[in-house]
């Protein structure tokens, strides 16, 4: 039997320490590695939460300024129909004026042929009749077309209003307007302050007077709609429209007094025409 001769390597002795050092090397990785992960993590879960807020934040000023918008449109939307409800009340105001103008100046017309047919009339009746009772009549009329002429000429030195209507100073002059019969006239006085009082199809308030320089305020109430007028002047004429009423109404103070005014408010005939053709249809 021959002898085997066994030999035993026996390991070198660096390769325990090299173990140990890669073993920690591989726990600092993991440790490392677990570390990084947790902070990237953790910036992650604040990165999603800023976004979040961020999103909400920018949710909350868009509803801001969608609501915004909307209140702007219909700020835009309002201020439109305001618009045109003034360029439609403009343009029947011009229409009125234009209409008042054409009705002063056709009676302008009319009065200077009532002149010139009167005029004619007496010349003829002169040329034709030669007795002294004939000479009388016609003298007569004669005086009659001065008084008619004179009166005509008062009438065109009376103040006009915007709407081309005569303004009356005193109640010799209501009477003149009411001769003319294009109008009628209410002829009114509010004694003391905070007395309402009917006249026609208004409602008159005397609020406070100024003697001294001949203005006053008061409240006017038309169809339960209640209007102040403050610091106006006398014979400063006042227009207000009905129901239904083609041409406004006209109210002046021509007289002021202490806690005192008197005046008129005059009524368009078309109106009253047809506020009568109303009330005869609803019987």
């Amino acid at each position: 039997m021959s002898d085997e001769t066994i030999i035993e390597r026996e390991s070198p002795s660096w390769h325990l320490p090299a173990i140990i050092v890669l073993g920690l090397i591989a726990v600092g990785g993991l440790w490392f590695g677990w570390n990084a992960s947790s902070k990237l993590d953790a910036t992650q879960q604040s990165v999603t939460a800023q976004l979040k807020t961020a999103e909400q934040t920018m949710q909350q000023d868009v509803s801001s300024l969608k609501d915004r918008l909307a209140q702007d449109e219909k700020a835009n939307a309002d201020l439109q129909g305001d618009l045109n409800v003034v360029t439609k009340k403009l343009k029947i105001t011009q229409g009125q004026l234009k209409v008042a103008r054409e009705e002063t100046t056709k009676l302008n017309d009319a009065t200077s042929q009532k002149l010139t047919a009167l005029d004619t009339s007496v010349h003829t009746e002169l040329a034709t009749k030669a007795t002294s009772d004939d000479v009388k009549t016609v003298d007569t009329k004669v005086g009659g077309v001065a008084t008619d002429l004179a009166s005509t000429k008062e009438d065109l030195k009376m103040a006009r209003s915007e709407m081309g209507t005569l303004i009356a100073r005193n109640h010799d002059e209501i009477d003149t307007l009411r001769r003319l019969g294009e109008r009628d006239y209410v002829e009114f006085t509010v004694d003391g302050k905070n007395k309402p009082t009917k006249v026609g199809n208004v409602t008159v308030e005397l609020k406070n007077v100024n003697e001294k320089n001949n203005r006053f305020s008061l409240l006017m109430t038309v169809e339960d709609k209640r209007f102040e007028k403050k610091n106006r002047a006398m014979n400063e004429p006042v227009f207000f429209y009905t129901s239904g009423a083609r041409f406004p109404e006209e109210m002046v103070i021509n007289k002021v007094g202490k806690n005192t005014v008197s005046g008129y408010v005059s009524i368009p005939k078309a109106n009253s025409e047809k506020a009568a053709a109303t009330s005869t249809s609803g019987n």
